[in-house]
């Protein structure tokens, strides 16, 4: 085992990489290599329902033509089921995870009666308002009988209360690494994403657990990522503490934006990294429009 820094590059094989990804490995790889680190690759594809082998081919094989270079073996999520099992199991230790039965449309539905305004969470969605949170045991496990479908919740009050009973009271934080050499600590405020799902209804885990869970068994030192994961951090952060995991570093890119301002995204099928080869662009010209873009206007026509 080495003192060495360790950085990883995280994508989900759920489509093609595209110019905001390309950035982001970049950076992360570069820093890597400045800091004297180690650089590692891990494949998110704990979807499986959404995650295809072909996507992932390609994702290795654009980031093999950007002239990246990482260490074997991959870490796939999908062969570690039993890892974030097992967290599940300390977090239901602590009490803190409880069955929620409800769907999207029912929690809608919900907050829609309520007749007044309804906190959002960092991603726009409404916090949870706690459809399932005070069920009995005999229901809860009447329902589970029936085998209806349900996700787990953190209990945020609890999580944030054992949380600082492990911190000794300490405030929670993170490090963000703002340039080379600067960091600044930063208090986090878990609390604003309500009760969150910690393992979907179709999926044994949430990218919040299995993230801190990866990080940790992969020795990650150093988490570089856009700005838009910047709030995640918080609930991370609480993950980290209550499973007693240890802090990286964290450092949030600027993120490469189109002509609006918006974010580039698999889900508004932006132009990918394959098509942009297609074109005859190199590896440079994708750093260098990457780099240009981030904040202000992709040139990629």
């Amino acid at each position: 085992m080495t003192d060495r820094p360790v950085f990883r590059f995280a994508p989900s094989p759920n489509g093609e990489l595209h110019l905001g990804h390309a950035w982001s490995a970049l950076v992360t790889h570069d820093a890597a290599r400045a800091a004297g680190g180690r650089f590692l690759l891990r494949i998110e594809d704990i979807d499986i329902a959404r995650c295809r082998r072909e996507f992932e081919i390609q994702i290795l094989d654009d980031l093999a033509w950007l002239g990246l270079t990482w260490e074997e073996s991959v870490r796939r999520q999908s062969d570690h089921f039993d890892t974030y099992a097992q967290a599940l199991e300390e977090l239901h230790a602590l009490g803190l995870l409880y069955p929620c039965f409800a769907s999207r449309k029912e929690i809608a539905e919900a907050v829609v009666a309520g007749r007044k305004p309804h906190p959002l969470d960092p991603e726009g969605a409404p916090i949870y308002p706690g459809l399932c949170k005070a069920l009995s045991a005999d229901e809860i496990r009447a329902r589970k009988e029936r085998a209806e479908p349900f996700a787990l919740r953190l209990d945020m009050a609890r999580a944030i209360a054992v949380a600082g009973e492990k911190t000794g009271g300490d405030a929670l934080t993170f490090t963000e690494v703002v340039a080379p050499g600067t960091e600044c600590v930063i208090a986090a405020d878990p609390a604003r994403w309500g009760d969150a799902v910690i393992a979907r209804k179709d999926v044994p885990a949430s990218y919040h657990l299995a993230v801190v869970v990866d990080d940790a068994h992969q020795g990650v030192t150093h988490v570089t990522r856009g700005r838009d994961l910047y709030a995640a951090t918080d609930l991370q952060r609480l993950l980290q503490v209550l499973l007693g995991l240890p802090e990286p570093f964290y450092h949030h890119h600027a993120l490469v934006t189109d002509d609006e301002g918006r974010k580039l995204s698999k889900s508004h099928n932006d132009q990918s990294l394959a098509a942009l080869r297609k074109q005859g662009l190199t590896p440079a010209d994708i750093r260098r429009l990457a780099s240009e873009a981030q904040g202000a206007h992709t040139k990629t026509s």
